[in-house]
């Protein structure tokens, strides 16, 4: 079998210890151990993933002002206040 390359998990170095050794004992890649574990979690989460991704949907309006606000976390009025932005 040919080697994959594997980068490592940012984030929590006992986490990443965990999962180098997981997958080491179970005979898995890194990235199969975290897609066995990921995946399960993202298939239960899926009704609330889809509320969070409907209400980012809902405010979207086509502007770039919606645009703007979403990406940034700054609201309509802040950026009225901030000299708006160009449609």
């Amino acid at each position: 079998m040919e080697a994959k390359y594997q980068a490592p998990l940012p984030g929590d170095p006992e986490v990443s210890e965990l999962n180098k050794n997981g997958a080491y004992f179970l005979g898995l890649t890194k990235n199969d151990l975290v897609a066995n574990t990921v995946r399960p979690y993202v298939e239960q989460s899926r009704d609330e993933i889809r509320a969070q991704m409907r209400d980012v949907i809902r405010k979207l309006d086509g502007t770039r002002r919606s645009r703007v606000a979403l990406l940034t976390g700054i609201s309509h009025e802040r950026l009225d206040e901030l000299g708006g932005v160009g449609e």
